[in-house]
């Protein structure tokens, strides 16, 4: 399981690496957004833990957070915490 959750992380930092390395400090962050698009804005992943046979990843930039469900390895529904 625990492999799982690292091959699962990963996989999408190393897909978006190329896309965090732009600055996107001013751009708001759209309703519905995906965790490519928050690793892209700078937020960072915390952690993630199972969730049955889904993953629950949480992001965070400085006090703002969002819980993203990984339904698929390239899709995620996020929402934000606080």
């Amino acid at each position: 399981m625990i492999r799982k959750v690292a091959l699962a992380s990963s996989v999408i930092c190393l897909t978006t690496v190329a896309v965090a390395q732009e600055d996107n400090s001013d751009k708001p962050v759209p309703a519905g957004a995906t965790m490519g698009q928050l690793i892209a804005d700078g937020y960072e992943i915390k952690a993630a833990v199972p969730n049955g046979k889904r993953f629950v990843v949480f992001l965070q930039k400085d006090s703002t957070g969002y819980a993203c469900e990984m339904t698929a390895l390239s899709t995620s529904q996020c929402g934000k915490i606080n």
